[in-house]
């Protein structure tokens, strides 16, 4: 019991945190400099100095405790309840529970418990964006014998078609999980713990260390001159040692600590102004000495909300009777609706209604999706008219179905012929390469008799016309990006989306790419050879949440300050490396918890 949970992060008492505070070295010589002032007897520098060092260690620690423990939020996020099958039959248990080899049943609206295998699957659609980035659903299934990788081979990724991770979703379709990693060893466990280590001193940390040390050498420098030259002078040692303390606590800003708090704080309020929330203080410094901004592309480049772009004919025209169409095939279709039927309603809802969608529809059957067809079919009628068979789907899937085609209208029906054929392809083609979604809509009548549909049905169909979806940029993406690049910002995007779809996302908002790196090219270089690479490339695609935090540490090796930007599970790690991590309202909790701002 208690395999799969991912370890909550282990908060230091209150005590030592602060403690720890005190480990800067100009805060370590303002308390030497000012014990030795009150052991000669100089009481006003002494209260003096130490009252200055409280404070400023005080008004740091208040700003910053207030900061949420990011793993403790991923550990609650992924607390569900799961079917499984033990000792032959099924029984529902709490996903902590689940051990490695377990056989979790999974339908449409399941969170999945752990991370496993497919064995069997039916239609079975799962979204992954908040691990990948993917804002589409990805359909998944057992391999085939003899197919890929097989069993439990290589690591366990969101990129192979039989692999279900922790924290997804399933939106249609069920099957059945095999579980082999549960708690800490899942790819959402290895998040949890990256949260758990202490990130890497940030720019305005080492900055402040390295004056830290730069004024303690000084002060020591000076110290031992004085002496050497006083003992030279032959004057009394005691009386040199108490004047060489006095220029070293001359020479200490003792006021420096508080200067830089108070400073930080007024920052932090004047952001909040702008409704910024500062969790650390010196991120504020860091945020103002960033060169280098990584961002993810899917919720802040991104609105992360499938929009239906386009509804047109076979020649490119706008058709609201396809986007009826469209809609009479969603709205009766049975199980969750996917996000580009949501899109298809809210385009209906804003739009002026087609008078197609007129009068009292009702359903007689449906075709269900399934893998081999790619496509759904419902059949739907209305008064005395003959059913309608609306089919719906990839549009490879419809144009292997269709005959025949709307030409200006169902009033003028023409053969598919192949030039027809050949110009419909070329249109999804090139849409496709601009990282837009494409569905086809095909159509017939059936007898007036029929009350029920089959797959055979769905041949010899009329098409009627495409939808085009997209993942829209954010309307304040490109102005921001020219200013970030006017401030001597360099952006580079990280997403684990497809490389066609960053590449028109980069378009849209105007960022010049310079090089494209995937995920797969990147593991197989070490180290040094990313640290090259890394300058020059502006976009890294299917990268996993591990190579995001290897890109950031990458930068930073290169004495880039850092920041990086992002809203989902898979971002949290790389925001905690960077030196400045920034989120937005809409991400998930556990990157707003992760982020500095």
């Amino acid at each position: 019991m208690g395999h799969n949970l991912i370890a909550e992060k282990r908060s230091r008492p209150v005590a030592v945190q602060i403690l720890l505070r005190f480990r800067n070295p100009l805060i370590l010589l303002l308390l030497a400099a000012s014990a030795v002032a009150g052991l000669t007897g100089d009481l006003r520098s002494f209260v003096v100095t130490f009252v200055m060092v409280l404070l400023s260690v005080g008004l740091d620690f208040t700003q910053e405790h207030r900061a949420g423990q990011a793993a403790e939020r991923l550990r609650r996020s992924a607390v569900t309840r799961a079917s499984v099958m033990r000792d032959g039959r099924l029984c529902e248990i709490g996903a902590p529970d689940i051990v490695p080899g377990d056989l979790v049943m999974l339908c449409a609206g399941d969170l999945v418990p752990a991370d496993g295998l497919l064995i069997e699957a039916r239609d079975l659609f799962a979204n992954q964006a908040l691990l990948t980035g993917e804002p589409y659903p990805v359909e998944k299934g057992p391999l085939a014998a003899g197919e890929g990788p097989g069993g439990t081979q290589g690591p366990l990724s969101a990129d192979r078609r039989e692999v279900l991770l922790m924290g997804c979703s399933i939106t249609s379709g069920q099957g059945h999980l095999m579980i082999v990693n549960t708690g800490a060893r899942t790819v959402l466990g290895q998040i949890g713990a990256s949260l758990q280590r202490d990130p890497s001193p940030s720019a305005f940390e080492q900055g402040t260390r390295a004056f830290g040390m730069l004024i303690l050498r000084l002060a020591l420098i000076m110290v031992l001159f004085v002496i050497l030259v006083d003992a030279w002078r032959g004057r009394p040692w005691l009386e040199s040692f108490l004047f060489s303390v006095a220029l070293a606590v001359g020479l200490t800003p003792e006021l420096l600590p508080m200067v830089v708090s108070v400073t930080l704080s007024r920052g932090a309020m004047r952001l909040s102004r702008k409704k910024v929330l500062v969790k650390r203080l010196a991120a504020i410094h860091d945020l103002g000495s960033m060169d280098v901004l990584c961002t993810d592309k899917t919720g802040t480049l991104t609105e992360a909300r499938i929009r239906l772009q386009q509804h047109v004919d076979v020649g490119g025209l706008g058709s609201p009777r396809v986007l009826a169409m469209a809609h009479l095939n969603s709205r009766f279709q049975s199980g969750l609706k996917s996000p580009m039927d949501e899109a298809i309603e809210g385009a209906v809802a804003a739009e002026a209604p087609d008078p197609m969608l007129s009068g009292d529809w009702r359903k007689l059957d449906e075709v269900p999706f399934d893998f081999e067809r790619r496509r759904v079919s419902t059949l739907v009628t209305r008064g005395t008219a003959a059913p309608l068979l609306i089919v719906k789907g990839a549009f490879e899937s419809i144009l292997a179905a269709v005959g025949r085609v709307e030409d200006g209208g169902p009033a003028n029906i023409q053969p598919l012929d192949e030039a027809r054929r050949a110009a419909v392809q070329a249109r999804c083609e090139a849409l496709g390469e601009d990282g837009l979604r494409v569905l086809g809509i095909a159509w017939k009548e059936l007898a007036s008799e029929r009350t029920s549909a089959e797959k055979g049905d769905e041949r010899d169909l009329i098409l009627a016309g495409l939808l085009v979806f997209q993942d829209p940029p954010k309307q304040s993406a490109r102005a921001a990006l020219r200013a970030l690049d006017e401030r001597g910002v360099a952006i580079k995007v990280l997403t684990g989306d497809d490389t066609r779809v960053a590449r028109h996302v980069c378009r849209e908002i105007g960022l010049a790419v310079e090089g494209v790196t995937t995920g797969a090219e990147l593991q197989l270089l070490d180290d040094a050879a990313l640290d090259a690479v890394v300058e020059r490339n502006t976009v890294y695609c299917r990268v996993t949440p591990a190579q995001k935090d290897r890109i950031i540490l990458s930068l930073k090796r290169r004495k880039h300050t850092v920041g990086f930007m992002g809203d989902g599970i898979n971002d949290a790690s790389a925001l905690h490396s960077a030196d400045v991590g920034i989120s937005v309202d809409t991400a998930v909790d556990v990157a707003k918890e992760a982020a500095d701002l």
